[in-house]
């Protein structure tokens, strides 16, 4: 790991017109970087990685940074430190950055320096789910927090990194509402892919030969012989994990030797809470009689390096999901773990992966909230040796279209041609004599006391008495023994 002052670097910003030279290039994440990392750091690091080649990278966490060894240099800054962060904006030339690292600090707000804004998680479509456990109020609150953060970024940023194509047309018209859909951009650019470009979540091109147990034989319950289904990655409240249990319980009666593992329940950033739909999934499994006989939870979160052993011991991986506008927009990027351990895949219709599986044959999409079809195409990629084996060659061909080298392109050429957006000057002085914004109503995460108090007037509400009494005691029948209340 290298840990570096950018103290001794030069400030001067690339022109358009300067040869190609090395510049300094920094990548801002919210995520913790260490052993566990989620989505967001996970991309992060390989953005930091592709763009490493052609220029000095640094990897900014706004949490923290283990020691672990990277190809560039790691720094962790805390959000709201401007005077710790001011000094890296005056280092770099480039600065790529994602999720509220513009909110945090008036140096990148006011920045003149290259911005590119990574937007792969419409989080403001993402509240609309994730927040609708609490009161109306807190539900209001967190989509307006991250709707004016995303249309801070959409009003600043030279260059924008989504997902998806059907992502791309849904920014374009937010871009256009926010009128930076003008002459400015849109000359020499026709088709605006010099100001928003698919940069999808992204594969490594070998996967790693198993390096030691982990489930079949390993964790009790789960045999040698079995057929394991994955879910990868954590347990949202978006996701439909419940469906999904039903269907194995109801799979297990003809096919006992059928198990389902949950991967990640306790994100490895801290202030992302258990969510409910975990402690509720858990409730079903025992009331189905299959928890830790058919269904199992990780307690904890797999290491980022360490995640292809339970790949290569899964048979089938899964991902199942509500029909709702999170889901129409949505990036699902376990999948992707999915094509790069060539594991068949059941997925709920209605995101693009859904699109990709049912073209080109890598799996089966079911439709939402059905356990019966769920249950048929569980066994069909479990058990049908035919059909795993034609979808295994075609997971092969398709995979490669999804390796970062190949995904980054768009970003590491804009890197190295440096280029502000055409309407760039305007906004540059706009945001030098605007006063220093944040998100309306913006406060820091709640304590999980404090969340658990306003889950549970959320539930009160819905539900009444009975309603509350009941989470509250499927929560103290599962929660893990060092649980807090």
């Amino acid at each position: 790991m290298s840990l570096i002052s950018p103290s001794s670097f030069s400030t001067s910003v690339p022109s358009e017109n300067q040869e190609q030279r090395r510049r300094r290039v920094l990548v801002i994440t919210g995520d913790p970087i260490g052993a566990k990392m989620a989505g967001p750091a996970i991309r992060a690091w390989n953005i930091a990685q592709s763009l490493a080649d052609e220029n000095d990278v640094t990897l900014m966490s706004l949490l923290t940074v283990e020691p672990i060894t990277a190809p560039f240099s790691l720094v962790a800054v805390a959000p709201h430190d401007n005077d710790g962060f001011v000094q890296w904006e005056d280092w770099a030339d480039v600065i790529v950055f994602q999720g509220h690292a513009m909110e945090f600090f008036e140096a990148l707000q006011k920045s003149s320096k290259i911005l590119v804004a990574d937007i792969y998680d419409p989080m403001h479509l993402e509240q609309l789910e994730q927040a609708r456990e609490f009161s109306r109020e807190i539900w209001d609150s967190r989509v307006e927090i991250a709707t004016t953060v995303l249309n801070q970024q959409l009003s600043r940023a030279d260059f924008f990194l989504c997902a998806s194509e059907r992502q791309r047309l849904f920014y374009l018209g937010q871009l256009a509402a926010l009128g930076r859909i003008t002459p400015a951009t849109y000359e020499g650019d026709p088709d605006l892919r010099r100001l928003i470009a698919v940069v999808p979540f992204g594969l490594l091109p070998d996967f790693p030969t198993r390096d030691r147990n982990v489930l079949k034989g390993t964790l009790p319950g789960i045999g040698s012989e079995d057929k394991v289904l994955i879910w990868s990655g954590g347990v949202y409240n978006w996701f439909d994990p419940k469906t999904l249990i039903r269907a194995v319980a109801s799979l297990a009666s003809s096919r006992p030797n059928v198990r389902l593992f949950f991967q990640g329940t306790k994100h490895p950033h801290v202030g992302v809470p258990e969510m409910a739909v975990v402690a509720e999934s858990r409730a079903l499994a025992e009331s189905l009689g299959v928890l830790d006989r058919s269904v199992f939870f990780n307690r904890s979160w797999v290491e980022y390096a360490d995640r292809h052993n339970y790949l290569a011991e899964a048979d089938a991986g899964v991902s199942t999901h509500y029909d709702h506008i999170e889901t129409t927009m949505s990036f699902r990027t376990r999948i992707l773990d999915y094509l790069w351990a060539g594991l068949p895949i059941v997925a709920t219709d209605g995101d693009v992966f859904a699109d990709l599986i049912r073209d080109n044959r890598l799996g089966i999409v079911v439709p939402a909230q059905d356990p019966d079809a769920l249950a048929a195409a569980l066994d069909t990629v479990l058990y049908d040796e035919q059909f795993i084996a034609d979808t295994r060659r075609n997971i092969a061909e398709v995979r490669e279209s999804f390796y970062w080298s190949t995904v980054l392109k768009p970003l590491t050429t804009f890197v190295r041609n440096g280029r502000h957006a055409g309407d760039a000057v305007a906004r540059i002085e706009i945001a030098r004599r605007a006063p220093v914004t944040r998100a309306a109503g913006a406060q820091p995460a709640p304590s999980s006391r404090l969340q658990t108090i306003r889950r549970a007037v959320g539930h009160l509400r819905e539900g009444g008495p009975r309603r509350l009494a009941e989470k509250v005691v499927a929560r103290l029948r599962h929660r893990a023994p060092d649980e807090k209340s």
